[in-house]
């Protein structure tokens, strides 16, 4: 699907030279209009272009050149075709700290699924986060009552050591889990780092779950100590989370006290007085062992439990740096909280490109959050869809000059429109590099580039060294068309076990393989080719291909929402089903049921939607509930969601 080269290219300059100008001169829906008219019928509606400045100042144009190819094609290619030297440029670049050399980069002798990345080396992955200037700010912490506070990186780094120095005087020993479940803060990410620094091992677990989720996630990793808070402030209101560790009888407890009339249990101790020394020893360790364990939903009631090793932060600071443009003058914030990847990515991305964090603390919908982008210069700013909707809806943002160089966006699918009116926003001058992958990739699959055009709501290319196959309705492979994709193995980054499930189920079980014997990897994404221009493929995310369901940027099993929600006296059955709007954009649930009892629908919604933010978490939200006489299974007793969603769109 290749688009009339001349006559786009036409229509993408006279876009460039109006969007200058769009935010002084029109609304958003003037914009809107403006941009539908140009392009019409056009399926490529190009919003930014590279300047020259932008391509010569690229990261990725010093890797083209330092391995002599022309063009990001040719680049891309190379990263496959020599996987080893492309991962070598990535340790260099990076300045990865060694305590001792590796024999190889990669060892894949036993096939691809199961693999050695840098076999013999040691090292502590903490350190190659230290290596900025001392007195340069590593950390900007703001909140919603406007205040900031800074961190240089010598700063950063004595707090990181007095965590590690207070979990040793506490008697926990390398190996030892210990659990995050407080929001991203500046306690946060120094108990992240402190706890690896430690050699012990950091559970990220978000603070929206709730007391019996907490717990299931402290049994599952087995955890010794938990760092979290007593309460914070979010939207204008004190979130008490504190009670919900003491419900959940965990371990024992460092408190970040923001409430001095806070009571703790005998066993739990205030954060200042758990902090140690400025100076810590470091733990050494090989890049295979597990540092963090995440939590991603399966498709039982059960999250799967997925290690990070040292290694995976080397694909996040990867990312960072070539797709995302990462420099050391850049301040790069993203609207996550530390219980999901982009909170530990945030750190690693950050810190290994020697550039600095910004993290504010509270709702990013509320006008402080604006305020915050604008005075501290955020330069780098990812999100997730849901959130621009409602800075759209709600305008609070309009009144904040924003110097944002390069947008990212992760977590759902995004909508064109309103990702046109974050572009709109900050002036156009910055392009949204939309980013795909997962907890058990490290990082992105799919996203886009400084050196490609951007189209809002579209990927330019998959993750560099990873490469893809997607299968189409007939079952054909093929590493560019619309369907189903799957990941060719190896990469750094990308998970060879789980704590809880048994891997090579988990993602190869009944996946195709290529003609060369090797497996490929399922991931669950669909995707549409949009159209091709000058050797640039654009795609649109059709969603997921199976039963999980991505909400507000959370995947969720629909087996894990109906659990939940049968617990209602008046629901016999349930059927949970994530419905995309057609216009694009985040996923919507829709919740399909049979009943016993006549009751009012928008009284059960309001029940329904009640019992799941109680039990499961609050930030999903229900759309719409249906009634039915009954719900559609096979042959063998399996819920027939698709039949269910066709039917609800249609």
């Amino acid at each position: 699907m290749k688009s009339n080269t001349d006559n786009l290219t036409q229509k993408a300059q006279l876009w460039q030279t109006l969007a200058v100008s769009a935010r002084d001169l029109f609304t958003f829906e003037q914009t809107w209009q403006l941009y539908q008219t140009l392009y019409q019928n056009e399926p490529l509606k190009i919003a930014w272009q590279p300047d020259e400045t932008t391509i010569q100042r690229a990261n990725l144009s010093a890797l083209m050149q330092e391995v002599g190819v022309d063009t990001y094609t040719e680049l891309y290619q190379w990263s496959l075709e020599n996987k080893p030297d492309f991962w070598q440029q990535v340790i260099q670049q990076l300045n990865i700290k060694l305590h001792t050399l590796y024999n190889t980069i990669l060892d894949d002798s036993d096939g691809n699924e199961q693999v050695n990345w840098l076999p013999g080396a040691k090292l502590n992955i903490v350190e190659s986060c230290f290596q900025a200037d001392r007195n340069k700010p590593a950390l900007v912490v703001g909140d919603e009552s406007g205040t900031t506070e800074i961190l240089s990186y010598e700063q950063l780094e004595a707090l990181v050591n007095r965590v590690a120095d207070g979990l040793q005087k506490r008697r926990l020993t390398p190996g030892d889990t210990v659990a995050l479940y407080l929001p991203l803060c500046k306690e946060a990410i120094a108990a992240y780092l402190g706890i690896i620094k430690a050699g012990m091992v950091a559970v990220l677990i978000a603070d929206s779950f709730s007391a019996q989720e907490l717990k299931s996630r402290l049994t599952i990793a087995q955890t010794k100590a938990i760092i979290t808070v007593d309460a914070y402030s979010y939207n204008g209101k004190m979130l008490k989370v504190y009670p919900r560790v003491t419900e959940a009888d965990a371990p024992p407890a460092i408190v970040v006290r923001n409430q001095t009339e806070t009571v703790l249990r005998e066993k739990d101790a205030i954060w200042e007085d758990f902090l140690g020394k400025t100076e810590a020893d470091v733990f050494v360790r090989g890049p295979d062992d597990t540092i963090s364990i995440l939590f991603s939903s399966g498709t039982t009631q059960e999250p799967k439990a997925i290690p990070w090793n040292q290694l995976t932060p080397i694909k996040c600071a990867m990312d960072g740096h070539f797709h995302h443009d990462i420099h050391s003058e850049d301040v790069v914030t993203w609207t996550t909280g530390m219980g999901w990847m982009m909170g530990p990515w945030l750190i690693y991305t950050t810190l290994m490109n020697q550039a600095t964090i910004a993290i504010f603390t509270g709702s990013a919908a509320v006008p402080a959050f604006g305020q915050f982008v604008q005075n501290t210069q955020i330069s780098v700013l990812g999100t997730i869809p849901s959130l621009v909707k409602v800075w759209r809806a709600q305008q609070t943002m309009e009144q904040y000059q924003w110097n944002v160089r390069v947008f990212s966006s992760t977590g759902e699918p995004s909508n064109a429109e309103d990702y046109l009116y974050l572009m709109w926003l900050n002036g156009f001058k910055a392009p949204i590099v939309e980013y795909c992958g997962g907890t058990e990739i490290g990082g992105g699959y799919m996203t886009g580039t400084l050196l490609q055009p951007a189209i809002p709501a579209t990927f330019t290319t998959p993750a560099l060294g990873l490469e893809l196959r997607f299968k189409n309705s007939e079952g054909q492979l093929s590493p560019s068309q619309d369907g189903e994709v799957f990941i060719v193995p190896p990469s750094i980054g990308l998970s060879q076990k789980l704590l809880n499930r048994d891997h090579h189920a988990a993602y190869y079980e009944g996946t195709p393989t290529l003609e060369d014997g090797r497996l490929l990897r399922k991931h669950g994404d669909n995707y549409r080719i949009v159209g091709e221009l000058n050797e640039t493929v654009f795609y649109r995310s059709q969603g997921r291909a199976d039963d999980v369901m991505n909400l507000g940027g959370i995947k969720v099993s629909a087996v894990e929402i109906e659990k939940v929600l049968n617990q209602h006296e008046a629901i016999v059955e349930s059927a949970a089903v994530a419905i995309s709007p057609p216009e694009g954009g985040p996923e919507q649930l829709v919740v399909f049921y049979l009943s016993n009892k006549g009751v009012e629908t928008e009284g059960l919604k309001k029940e329904l939607q009640q019992l799941l933010s109680q039990r499961l978490n609050p930030l999903f939200r229900i759309k719409d509930i249906v009634l039915k006489d009954h719900l559609p299974r096979t042959a063998s007793n399996k819920l027939m969601r698709r039949t269910l969603r066709d039917e609800y769109v249609t």
